[in-house]
C-alpha cells in the first residue's frame, strides 16, 4: 500500500455544466449520480484505504451509452476511471484525490445475452455479477469455473479487465484463459466488436488478449463471450493437515495421475491464517485439529457422475490419501462428507481478506513464483521478512498449484498502522527481491493499479516498459483512460 495515494500526472480538465447536461442527455437522471453520500461507494476502494473524488458517476445501460459518453469525455480531454463491482486490492478502480472527471460505472449493464450449452460459450454484459454468472451456467448444466471470494458483488467486466485469477486456475487457467471474445469501447468512444464465439481465430492480433489484465487503462469492455465447460457431478473436497509446503506441492504432484487429472483446486492455509478466520467469521468450524502448521485443501471433480457400485472421487481420493500417509506427506485428514461440510473448508479457505481486515493492520504480498520453487520462497521470504521485524505475524496461504501464493502477514499485537508503515519499504523491498531472484512476478492475480506502478517499475526491463507505454499512448493519446494506474507515463 503506498504511504500515500499521490498520483501521477493526470488530465484535470474539469466536468463543466455544460458536459454534465451532455452526459444527463446521453444516460438520463436515473444514469448520474451526483451527490456526495451517493458517489461515496464508488470512489473509496474495498479496503476503505484509499478514497478519491469525482465530479459525478455515471451509470451507462447500453454500450451505445457508453460509446457516447466516452467519446463526449475524449472530446473535452476529461479523465475516467471505469469501474465494475470495486472488489479489487490494488486501488486499479479507485479515482484519485485529484481527479476531476467521472467514474463510469458497468452496474447497470447486466444482461446475459445468450447461453449456448451446445457450443459451449455464454455471452453476457460486463456488468453481470460472477456468482450470478456462476448460476446462470448451472442452470444449463453447464460451469463457469472463475471463483473467488468476492464472487457475490465483483462484476464480471472488471474480472477480465484485471485478468482475475482464484482458486481453479490450476485446472481453467486465469480469466484470460476463460473468454472467447469481447467488446470493448476504446478511448475515442469507437467501439471494437470482437464477439466471436470461436475457439480457433488466426486472423492477425489478438486484440482481446490486449484489453484482458489492462485495468481500463487502454479501453472498457461492455461485453464478453466466456467459455463454459460440463457441470461437476462428482466432487470430493478434503482437508488436509501436511507436514510442511514442500509435502503440499508432492502430493499435488502425485495427485494429478491419481484423480485421473481431476484436480480442481489446491489451496495452501498455514495455521494462523486459519485461526484468524475462526477468530472473526462467525459459524466456521475448524474442519481438523492436528499438530501441525500447515493445511492443504484439495479437490478433484469429474463430469461423469459417480456410478451404482463404482469407484467414485471421493474412494479415489480416500485411497489416495492413505498413500500419503504411508509417506508422511498427511499427517491427518477429512474427506467432506456432505455440501455443508465442504462449503465450510471453503469458507475458511475465502473468508481470510475480510478476517485479516477484521484483526486489523497487516501487509500482503500476491506473489508467484513456479510451484517447485514454493517452499524455498516461503522458507527464504519468512525469514527475510522476520529478520526486519521479529514480532510480525506471518500467514502465507495460496493456490500453489500455479505457484501463486498470498504472502501476508497481520501486524506485531499491539502495534499500530502507522508503526507498522515505517519497516512496510524494507519488508516490500526484501519480498519482491527474492521474487525476482526466484524469476517470480511480483503481481500473480491482483494487478497493479495504484500500489504497484512503483515496483512495477523498478523490477519490468525499459524495453517492456516503453513497450506499455507505447501501447496506451497509441490508444489512449490524451490518457483519459483510468490514468497514473499501472504506469506513470
Amino acid at each position: 500500500m503506498p504511504d500515500t495515494f499521490a498520483p501521477p500526472s493526470i488530465p484535470t480538465v474539469p466536468v463543466t455544466p455544460a458536459v454534465l447536461d451532455g452526459l444527463r442527455a446521453i444516460v438520463g437522471d436515473k444514469g448520474l449520480i451526483l451527490d456526495e453520500q451517493g458517489k461515496e461507494p464508488f470512489v473509496r476502494d474495498w479496503r476503505g484505504s484509499l478514497v478519491g473524488t469525482a465530479a459525478v458517476v455515471v451509470r451507462p445501460g447500453t454500450t451505445e451509452e457508453v460509446s457516447k459518453v466516452v467519446k463526449l469525455c475524449y472530446q473535452h480531454g476529461i479523465a475516467i476511471v471505469p469501474q465494475g463491482g470495486n472488489t479489487g486490492l490494488m486501488g486499479g478502480a479507485t479515482p484519485y484525490p485529484t481527479h476531476s472527471g467521472i467514474v463510469l460505472s458497468l452496474g447497470r449493464m447486466n444482461k446475459v445475452i445468450e447461453v449456448d450449452p451446445v457450443g459451449y460459450s455464454m455471452t453476457v454484459e460486463a456488468g453481470c455479477i460472477l456468482q450470478t454468472l456462476q448460476e446462470t451456467a448451472a442452470s444449463h448444466d453447464r460451469f463457469f469455473p472463475l471463483s473467488l471470494g468476492a464472487q457475490g458483488s465483483c462484476l464480471i467486466g472488471g474480472n477480465l479487465s484485471t485478468n482475475a485469477g482464484g482458486v481453479q486456475v490450476l485446472r481453467y487457467g486465469n480469466a484470460r484463459n476463460l473468454v472467447m471474445g469481447l467488446e470493448v469501447v476504446l478511448p475515442n468512444g469507437d467501439v471494437w466488436n470482437g464477439l466471436r464465439s470461436l475457439k480457433k481465430d488466426n486472423t492477425g492480433y489478438d486484440l482481446k488478449h490486449l484489453f484482458m489484465g489492462a485495468e481500463g487503462t487502454l479501453g472498457i469492455i461492455t461485453k464478453a463471450v466466456l467459455k463454459l465447460w460440463p457441470a461437476p457431478k462428482d466432487v470430493a473436497t478434503a482437508w488436509l493437515a501436511v507436514r510442511d509446503p514442500q509435502a503440499a506441492i508432492e502430493i499435488l504432484s502425485e495427485a494429478h495421475a491419481a484423480s485421473d487429472d481431476n484436480v480442481g483446486s489446491c489451496e495452501l492455509m498455514s495455521r494462523a491464517g486459519t485461526d484468524v478466520v475462526l477468530r472473526h467469521i462467525p459459524g466456521v468450524q475448524d474442519p481438523l485439529k492436528a499438530d501441525t502448521n500447515w493445511y492443504l485443501l484439495l479437490e478433484w471433480s469429474s463430469s461423469r457422475p459417480k456410478a451404482d457400485g463404482a469407484e467414485g472421487m471421493s474412494e479415489k481420493l480416500e485411497h489416495f490419501l492413505a498413500e500419503q500417509f504411508e509417506t508422511g506427506r498427511v499427517r491427518d485428514a477429512v474427506i467432506a462428507q456432505n455440501e455443508a461440510q465442504a462449503r465450510n473448508m471453503w469458507t475458511i479457505r475465502e473468508s481470510v481478506a475480510p478476517a485479516s481486515r477484521a484483526e486489523g493492520g497487516g501487509l500482503s504480498f500476491d506473489i508467484s513464483v513456479s510451484t517447485s520453487k514454493v517452499p524455498s520462497f516461503i522458507d527464504k521470504g519468512l525469514k527475510a521478512v522476520l529478520e526486519i521485524l521479529p514480532s510480525i505475524r506471518p500467514y502465507p496461504l495460496g493456490h500453489i498449484g500455479d505457484g501463486n501464493i498470498h504472502f501476508s502477514f497481520m501486524s506485531p499485537v499491539g502495534m499500530d498502522r502507522e508503526t507498522l508503515r515505517q519497516y512496510a519499504p524494507a519488508i516490500t523491498r526484501a519480498v519482491n527481491d527474492l521474487v525476482r531472484d526466484m524469476a517470480g512476478s511480483i503481481s500473480a492475480e491482483h494487478g497493479i493499479g495504484v500500489d504497484k506502478i512503483d515496483e512495477l517499475a523498478h523490477y519490468r526491463s525499459k524495453i517492456e516498459l516503453d513497450t506499455m507505454r507505447s501501447l496506451k499512448r497509441a490508444l489512449d493519446p490524451k490518457n483519459i483512460m483510468n490514468p497514473g494506474k499501472i504506469l506513470r507515463l
